[in-house]
């Protein structure tokens, strides 16, 4: 019998679609709270053990109390064995670094923790090199490749982890940013240690890599080709990234390099926007989206713009959306398809085909994009 611990961030990610770009802090979790944010961790955790227990399988589950993984271990039908370890009203990061602990001296064979790249950093700072763990993508920024692409594959990974012809691991970066700069739209990430992760082709994302100064004039003219091709009538929901900052600048307008902002008739709308300001604004409007992948990850929808929610893509429809990209992007990919881990299967099952991918002035590409 495998022992898998399971670590559930209950917070992680409510910060995302209210556009405060995290829930680092207690300040910040409570105005989450206050601005409609729901948690979405143990749901998004739920599906990864559903699909890691189908067939059953032979494993014990070791987890703290409550919704840090209790929770969603029992809505999947099964039953855990409990740390030894008491959890109050508000989790914080001390309960997520004493569970990642305890787990190491039981010698567990896997920890799938659910969260983001803060848990990321309690979890491998407890556990570095000594267990292997795996991340359930339920936050908002996630730079780090310790994560799979989206619970459902982070079940299958773990299944084929723990299965008897156990697949190999590898080492993996954890990195994380600075909320509070990343809120005034300043991006600094650092590097916080190495986690083992169980490692399959097409299950696990990669690190998150920023924009080169090469990339500047490409990006240029796809603003140039962008502006060109904007409707007057058109509400533009735009996503951020250095490439969408682009078109801002063409456009003669104010931006949030790390936000959602609203544009029509070359107008600003409004600037870093959540998703219920988004829906208010777009309804009765023909709208678009115009959205890059995020480098070395290539996700369109689900990391780092969640103010982009399902309903505001619903909303919008599939022919309004544009994704913008320089091959140097699309080139780092390595022939993987470009990834939406909007947070509801159905909608991501039906975001996926082949797009046209404007990639330079009067340059573009027809890339496939996967759930």
């Amino acid at each position: 019998m495998k022992t898998v611990g399971l670590i559930v961030n209950p917070i992680a990610g409510m910060g995302g679609r209210v556009g405060l770009k995290g829930t680092d802090g207690a300040e910040t979790v409570e105005r989450a709270r206050t601005l409609g944010a729901t948690p979405e961790s143990s749901r998004r955790a739920a599906h990864a053990l559903r699909v890691l227990t189908s067939p059953p399988a032979s494993i014990r589950f070791v987890t703290p109390p409550g919704e840090m993984g209790e929770n969603a271990i029992a809505a999947c039908g099964m039953e855990s064995d409990l740390l030894a370890m008491k959890v109050g009203d508000r989790t914080t990061a001390d309960d997520t670094r004493a569970a990642a602990e305890l787990m190491q001296e039981m010698e567990v064979d896997l920890i799938l923790f659910a969260g983001g790249d803060g848990t990321a950093r309690d979890v491998v700072s407890q556990v570095e090199g000594r267990v292997v763990c795996l991340g359930i993508p339920t936050g908002v920024k996630m730079h780090s490749a310790v994560f799979a692409v989206n619970p459902h594959r982070a079940g299958e990974l773990a299944a084929h982890y723990l299965s008897e012809d156990a697949g190999r691991t590898r080492a993996a970066e954890v990195m994380d940013i600075d909320e509070e700069a990343l809120r005034k739209g300043h991006v600094a990430a650092q590097l916080f240690g190495y986690m083992t992760i169980p490692f399959r082709r097409g299950h696990v994302q990669g690190l998150k890599s920023g924009s080169t100064d090469d990339e500047r004039f490409t990006q240029q003219a796809i603003a140039r080709e962008l502006v060109e091709r904007m409707d007057d009538d058109v509400t533009y929901v735009v996503g951020p990234g250095t490439t969408t900052a682009e078109i801002m600048r063409a456009l003669g307008l104010d931006f949030s390099l790390v936000g959602v902002d609203l544009v029509r008739g070359g107008q600003l709308l409004g600037r870093d926007l959540g998703e219920t300001e988004l829906l208010r604004m777009l309804e009765n409007q023909e709208g678009g989206i115009i959205v890059t992948p995020v480098g070395g990850q290539g996700y369109l929808f689900g990391r780092g713009n969640q103010q982009i929610s399902t309903k505001v893509i619903r909303a919008v429809g599939k022919t309004g959306i544009i994704i913008v990209a320089t091959p140097q992007k699309l080139n780092a990919l390595r022939g993987d398809p470009l990834r939406v881990d909007s947070g509801d299967a159905e909608t991501d099952a039906w975001l996926a085909g082949y797009y046209r991918v404007v990639s330079g002035c009067r340059s573009s590409s027809i890339y496939r994009v996967s759930a």
